[in-house]
Formats: C-alpha cells, sequence, structure tokens
C-alpha cells in the first residue's frame, strides 16, 4: 500500500509537469518581435510556409528573419500553438477544417460565404486574421485516369451513376465512414453508391488508380499524384464537398507590431491556382525537391524578388 502511494505521488507530479510543457518545436512564448510560423509535415504547408518566410525576409531587407516550427501533427495543434502564444503565424490553413474545427461551426459549401464566416469568426474570438485564399483549394475530389474518362464519357461525379456497377472506387479508409463529407454523405447528396468500395491508405489510392488495379479513387484535389499521373479531376456538379481554401494566418498583435506584413503576405492572394500546387507538391513529393527550393524557385519565377519589389505580376 505505501509503494502504491509513492507510485502515485510521482505519477500526480509527472502529469503536472507534463501539462505545462509545449510540445516539441514549441518551446517558450514567443514575443510580438519574432515572426514564428507555424507549418504541418506536408510539403504543401511546407512550401508555403517557406514562402511567406523569404518574402518577409526579403521584403523587410533582412530585418525580420521569421523562424518555421515545422512538422506539426494537425490543424489543431498549429491552432493551439497562435492561441497559446507559441507561434503568431500559420503558412497555409484551410477555411472548412478552421470553421468546424477550431470555430466549431456547421460546415458552409458556398465557398465566399465558407471564407467570410472563417474570416469574421477568427477575429471575433481569437483576435486573429485568417487573411483571403491564395488561390488553390485543398478538398477531397473524386479522381480518374484520362484514358478511363475517355471511355466512360466521365466529366462530373454525377457522370459516374450510370457505370457504378461496374467502376471500383479506392477511397481512405477515414473517409469510408467520415461524418459530414465522407461515403455515407455523399451516397445521400448524389443518391447511388458503388459495388465495388476498396478502403485503403491515402497514399496507395493513387498508385492503385495508376496501375489499373481501380477505375475510381477519392483524393485530395492539390496532391502532386495528379500531376504526376496524368489524372484527371471530375466536378464536384452538386457541390458535396465543403471548400478547404487555403490561406494564411497572423495574430493581430503580431500585424499591429509589423505593419508590413499585411501587404506582403497578401501579395500571395489569389495567385496559386489548383492546378499550379499540384505542380508545386510534385516537385516536392515525387522530384524530392526541398518544400524550401520549391518554395524559392516559384518566388524567383514570377518576379517577386524583384529589386522594385512589386513582385507577383502572373
Amino acid at each position: 500500500m505505501k509503494k502504491f502511494k509513492q507510485y502515485s505521488i510521482v505519477l500526480v507530479l509527472c502529469l503536472t509537469v507534463l501539462s505545462g510543457c509545449s510540445l516539441p518545436g514549441l518551446s517558450g512564448s514567443s514575443s510580438d518581435n519574432e515572426v514564428k510560423i507555424t507549418a504541418l509535415a506536408t510539403s504543401e504547408s511546407q512550401i508555403m510556409s517557406h514562402m511567406l518566410r523569404l518574402l518577409i525576409e526579403h521584403d523587410t531587407d533582412g530585418q525580420i528573419k521569421p523562424s518555421l516550427i515545422n512538422n506539426l501533427g494537425s490543424s489543431t495543434i498549429q491552432h493551439n500553438a497562435l492561441v497559446n502564444g507559441d507561434a503568431n503565424m500559420s503558412g497555409a490553413r484551410y477555411n472548412g477544417t478552421d470553421l468546424t474545427g477550431a470555430l466549431k461551426e456547421d460546415p458552409i459549401k458556398d465557398p465566399e460565404k465558407a471564407m467570410e464566416a472563417t474570416q469574421y469568426g477568427f477575429q471575433k474570438k481569437f483576435d486573429q486574421t485568417f487573411f483571403d485564399s491564395y488561390g488553390f483549394a485543398n478538398t477531397y475530389a473524386f479522381m480518374v485516369t484520362k484514358e478511363t474518362a475517355e471511355k466512360y464519357n466521365l466529366e462530373t461525379v454525377s457522370d459516374l451513376e450510370k457505370h457504378s456497377d461496374e467502376l471500383r472506387l479506392g477511397v481512405d479508409s477515414s473517409w469510408l465512414h467520415r461524418e459530414g463529407d465522407g461515403y455515407p454523405g455523399f451516397t445521400k447528396e448524389y443518391g447511388f453508391d458503388f459495388d465495388t468500395v476498396r478502403p485503403m491508405q491515402i497514399g496507395l489510392v493513387y498508385d492503385a488508380l495508376n496501375s489499373k488495379n481501380l477505375e475510381v479513387a477519392v483524393g485530395y484535389s492539390t496532391d502532386g499524384r495528379i500531376e504526376g499521373y496524368d489524372l484527371k479531376v471530375l466536378e464536384d456538379d452538386r457541390r458535396f464537398f465543403p471548400p478547404y481554401d487555403s490561406s494564411a494566418v497572423a495574430t493581430n498583435s503580431l500585424l499591429e507590431k509589423h505593419p508590413k506584413l499585411k501587404p506582403i503576405i497578401n501579395k500571395l492572394k489569389g495567385k496559386i491556382s489548383t492546378e499550379e500546387m499540384q505542380k508545386l507538391n510534385y516537385q516536392a513529393d515525387g522530384e524530392g525537391q526541398e518544400p524550401a527550393v520549391v518554395a524559392e524557385n516559384f518566388l524567383k519565377a514570377h518576379n517577386y524578388f524583384e529589386d522594385d519589389k512589386k513582385g507577383g505580376q502572373n
């Protein structure tokens, strides 16, 4: 009994210490003078975070040198980092995710209304600015090979209905039972299902599609393998999937401390299409280039580093 009490005391002390600790990479609070940018473990998040870092360094003549808090595990961790003061900017957030996650609101399928609601909510609830979209949305998407699209005359998701008994569908295991915008919601919205549905890890669906072990797959609209495998994304003609437009997020205290930051961030507003992001992701995931290199090459190619600092002229 004595030993049990000793173990209990040690356990309580350990939990107390752990509860006050920051996650790896989030040690210490961020002062208003520092720019700490969060990034997820995905190439897309890292590419966009490096673009912001490079633009800020260039356009402030090195007076501000942002640092990246990299490889965070989820959007929730990114959000908490800004709320807790461990960081003050995020390189790539998604309005569909933050609307239902951080703001705990119902999903909104109209892209403009979804962005307005997310921006309003972040200002009011978190004193943060959720910037306008970079121009691309990373949402779920039905996709096929171009050969399959031509064979079955596929342009929209609705076109799949007449062939749903013969086309094999591959999906991410979690999407199969996902509430809201998962498979159950899809069958209800579109009014049909597939005779053959194969759940698997998301990374395998593209390979299975490319190797003709599947005819249809649900993947992510900005995935580099769409570009690499020359796949066709079908139009979500019933607008089943909510918008997941990507934007930067920054605390208002940071933007007030450094007024130059807002126009710098806005240089990327509407400048990167979904198709362009597919190419950038493929350069990282398919060709093995470092996300920082991909980001820098994009900025150079689009004249963001010109001496007049006007940049971003596409």
